[in-house]
């Protein structure tokens, strides 16, 4: 299919293909090497020497991450599970420290993209309130994740996250707690959704300067999007596309993922399946904790799970937190 020329007529159209069949060869190899590996450690069970039992207990470790791997990728079979994800993280209760809470769960959130090998491309970005050390946290950051599986893997993570520490704006050094929210939505496109209609009457369409803490992609011309859905209130922004129109289109596609969400939600089918509950971004109302004082543990109150590297979970390493939900939501 993809040796026709007809295919490359549309160079986006060949181009999304060409993806989609690496991402299949993927799959394959992964099959592939998961039959070999199951047929090598039976073989060496058969020659398998009294007492030699390292190289064996190699194998089976081998096979059992390779497992895991194959079995996430069963319990991922929701329509966009296999799909890119758009993340928002708004900051709530407390202040700065929530804003700077934000900040670090941006961070850890990119960190775990790059540990996948996924791309991260910020979306919009609201800075937060400048401290007495002149750092800036962040209001809101909306920033889509591009890879294999990144909606399935990640639309659990919605929700509420708490973290306890020693505040950094704290003259006198006290502990603080913070929350900030997370809403997790697929890439879709308004095409394969017939049912969700956007005309030019259902929406007001605002345009203003894009902000930022600097860099290449903060335009000086008023190219930023705001999209308000009239008759639901539904607000979506978009600043960092290299046009007003890029900016539009962009902030139309976050609008349709919005409204498939609202419409699942309303025929009471797949209810959270998208963003998880709604909750208050306050006391009471988290999905996981993180605790940097007085000791050190990142806990899931879903799926009870938990760790005391409190240091690696924020430099990305979500794997046990995320394999977890997926094996419970399944």
């Amino acid at each position: 299919m993809l040796e026709d020329p007809e295919v490359w007529k549309d160079q986006d159209k060949g181009a999304g293909l060409l993806k989609e069949s690496a991402e299949l060869k993927k799959e394959v190899a992964l099959l592939v090497d998961l039959k070999k590996k199951i047929s090598d450690a039976r073989e060496l069970i058969e020659l398998l020497k009294e007492g030699e039992t390292k190289e064996l207990e190699q194998q089976v470790d081998s096979l059992e991450d390779l497992l895991t791997k194959t079995e996430l990728q069963v319990f991922l079979a929701g329509k966009y599970d296999k799909g890119n994800a758009i993340l928002t993280i708004t900051a709530g209760a407390g202040g700065q420290d929530a804003q700077d809470w934000t900040t670090m769960l941006h961070r850890m959130y990119t960190r775990y993209a790059d540990k996948k090998e996924w791309k991260t491309k910020e979306i919009s970005y609201s800075q937060g309130e400048a401290g007495a050390d002149g750092r800036n946290g962040t209001k809101q950051v909306t920033f889509e994740v591009e890879g294999r599986y990144a909606y399935g893997l990640l639309r659990r993570e919605a929700g509420v996250h708490r973290l306890v520490r020693i505040s950094p704006f704290s003259t006198k050094g006290l502990r603080h707690t913070s929350f900030a929210s997370l809403e997790v939505l697929p890439v879709l496109k308004l095409a394969d959704e017939k049912d969700i209609v956007i005309g030019p009457d259902d929406i007001k369409v605002d345009t203003f300067h894009s902000s930022g803490p600097g860099g290449q992609y903060v335009n000086k011309r008023e190219t930023a999007i705001r999209v308000t859905h009239i008759s639901t209130g539904i607000v979506v922004a978009s600043q960092t596309q290299r046009s007003l129109q890029k900016n539009k289109d962009k902030a139309l596609e976050m609008l349709a993922a919005k409204l498939y969400e609202r419409k699942k939600e309303e025929e009471q089918k797949e209810i959270a399946s998208l963003r998880g509950e709604r909750k208050s971004i306050e006391w009471g109302s988290q999905v996981r904790s993180y605790v940097l004082q007085p000791y050190q543990l990142v806990k899931d109150h879903r799926t009870q799970t938990e760790i005391g590297n409190v240091e690696a979970v924020l430099d990305g390493d979500l794997d046990i937190f995320i394999e977890s939900e997926v094996k419970v939501a399944a």
